[in-house]
């Protein structure tokens, strides 16, 4: 399995379907508005969703209590590597040796940040 190509597919907010709203009722500790994550972050997900593989989407999803996003190939493999267990660093360097690509990390930092915005993601 390769990541998709990066110039067409990367993992631009945009090609995530669906949004989960940030009036979800969800309360639970967030980075502050501008604070991009660090390498060191370790992110999981966030409090009311579920990370899951659709077998008939063909692809991974979201779950949360008002509905579902569809996550793009890239994101689904950032996604279920965020257990709050591997920090950024760990996860770009799992994602470059299992698809033998490199320069990840930009990606990988901007769709975290994305999907903290989004309650998506969380850490500590």
């Amino acid at each position: 399995m390769t990541l998709p190509d990066r110039s067409s597919n990367s993992v631009r907010p945009e090609l995530v379907e669906g949004r989960a709203s940030a009036a979800a009722g969800l309360r639970q500790a967030q980075p502050e508005r501008g604070d991009a994550p660090s390498v060191d972050v370790r992110p999981r997900i966030g409090t009311g969703f579920r990370l899951q593989w659709e077998p008939a989407q063909n692809c991974h999803v979201l779950l949360y209590p008002e509905g579902m996003v569809k996550l793009n190939g890239s994101a689904g493999e950032i996604m279920k590597r965020c257990d709050g267990e591997r920090s950024i660093a760990a996860i770009v360097s799992e994602l470059e040796a299992a698809f033998d690509a490199q320069g990840l990390q930009g990606d990988v930092l901007a769709f975290v940040e994305m999907a903290a915005r989004q309650r998506w993601l969380t850490w500590s």
